[in-house]
């Protein structure tokens, strides 16, 4: 099983940029898939979810400017993420899991980190 993350980049303060993460080897129509992130010198932390009823969840720090989404045809979900901040800077990290609402230690499959920078 794999998770691809991709859509990193370096934008300006105020600029939008869309993640995509590709799973294969498996099918996680019936998971809760997220995004999490860690900057530099700091933990991983989470930045959203959404079931597989859809139902959404975000980091305070987030809401309203970033938004998940999924196609379980494509086995694909996305981060676009607005109005970036230089404080959104950092590896951005995909993942799955089998819970409805898990903490982060209930995600079972992990993608390899795509880089955010946001400069000032």
């Amino acid at each position: 099983v794999q998770l691809q993350a991709s859509g990193g980049g370096l934008v300006q303060a105020g600029g939008s940029l869309r993640l995509s993460c590709v799973a294969s080897g498996r099918t996680f129509s019936t998971y809760t898939v997220g995004w999490f992130r860690q900057a530099p010198r700091k933990e991983r932390e989470f930045v959203a979810a959404i079931s597989w009823t859809r139902d959404t969840d975000y980091a305070d720090s987030v809401k309203g400017r970033f938004t998940i989404s999924r196609d379980n045809a494509k086995n694909t979900w996305y981060l676009q993420m607005n109005s970036l901040k230089p404080e959104d800077t950092a590896a951005y990290y995909c993942a799955a899991s089998p819970f409805r609402r898990p903490q982060t230690d209930g995600y079972d499959y992990w993608g390899q980190g795509t880089l955010v920078t946001v400069s000032s």
